[in-house]
């Protein structure tokens, strides 16, 4: 059955002035009509009566609320399309990121989860989510029929939310991205559908601009934004992103997340970089050591392009002179607090 895409429509309208002003703010040249970007993600179906069950213990935010019997009760907020999470291992060190959208409306249908993940480790979630399975009525097998976009509004973009809610047959799922409003919306579509049709007046966008405006943003996507068994997920921003709860009960890698967030001390975090020159293609060793002006090490380069990345960077250095050291030559860099994180700052 497919997802009605009416009540997010209604939630994220009254966002999106907001999201079109951080959108012309992010350098990106990006002026008119909605932008849709195809994403290289992977898709899996996890579909059974113990989809959630088996996604609840692997996963750090609440996947109940994607299937919570007969719905809210009245008066109480509507139920995510989506959910944004980590999966993480015995030492609470990030995986895989994942986004989960719901696939199915009644409780009298059989529940439908939709993975998102990097298209990479498609093989090795798989596996994973497998290995934990053991006799749950669960089955997991790849989307290749489907499509994944990014839809960011413009300017001149229109009522992007309510052209979703009117294209709702030809849309599989449309939902505001639950990271943070300013990435849009995410979409998801049978191949070969017509985007022109389901976004009228929209382009198909540079997947490099996609990637700049994460970067600008500061919104890690991927496994080399989050190295799988290096990456923290609350240094990550897991919680600033909406990808993690703290009441849910147990999960793989708990232990060490929930004494970080109840420490209250998290030093470093992933954070936009700006570098004062375009950086050189695929000459940047992968955690490339980032160092203040008297040479102390400051924090390690992710991933970016052009002139913009992110980069796990310790709080305490972040106003001071940056460089990344290439080589031997030292190209220096700005870091900067994302408008969109809370304020003040929570765990």
């Amino acid at each position: 059955m497919l997802v009605r895409a009416g009540a997010a429509a209604a939630a994220t309208a009254t966002t999106l002035p907001g999201l079109r002003r951080l959108w012309r703010g992010g350098g990106n040249g990006w002026n008119g009509a909605a932008a849709c970007f195809p994403l290289g993600r992977a898709l899996l179906d996890v579909r059974g009566a113990e989809a959630a069950l088996l996604l609840q213990g692997l996963l750090t935010n609440d996947v109940t609320r994607l299937v919570a019997g007969d719905g809210p009760p009245p008066g109480a907020a509507a139920l995510p399309r989506a959910l944004y999470a980590h999966a993480l291992n015995v030492q609470g060190r990030c995986l895989y990121d994942v986004i989960l959208y719901r696939l199915h409306e009644n409780p009298e249908e059989e529940p439908r989860i939709l993975l998102e993940c990097d298209s990479g480790v498609l093989d090795a979630i798989q596996k994973h989510l497998k290995l934990y399975k053991i006799r749950r009525k669960v089955n997991i097998t790849p989307c290749l029929d489907l499509s994944l976009w990014a839809v960011v509004p413009g300017e001149r973009a229109g009522d992007v939310a309510g052209s979703l809610a009117k294209c709702a047959d030809q849309a599989l799922i449309s939902t505001p991205d639950p990271r943070t409003e300013v990435m849009g919306w995410r979409l998801i579509t049978k191949k070969g559908a017509n985007l022109s049709e389901i976004i009228p007046g929209s382009q198909i966008g540079n997947i490099q601009d996609y990637h700049r405006h994460r970067y600008k943003q500061g919104i890690p996507e991927g496994v080399k934004d989050l190295p799988p068994g290096v990456a923290l997920p609350l240094e990550s921003n897991l919680a600033y992103m909406n990808g993690i709860s703290f009441t849910k009960g147990c999960y793989i890698g708990q232990e060490l997340t929930a004494r970080t967030h109840h420490m209250g001390v998290i030093r470093k975090r992933l954070l936009p970089v700006q570098f004062l020159a375009p950086l050189p293609r695929d000459s940047i060793p992968e955690g490339a050591e980032i160092l203040t002006e008297s040479g102390k090490s400051a924090g390690k380069f992710r991933s970016g392009g052009g002139d913009l990345g992110i980069a796990l960077l310790r709080l305490a250095n972040i106003n001071e002179p940056l460089c990344l050291n290439i080589a031997g030559d030292k190209v220096k860099l700005t870091a900067s607090i994302p408008e969109w994180w809370p304020k003040p700052a929570s765990k």
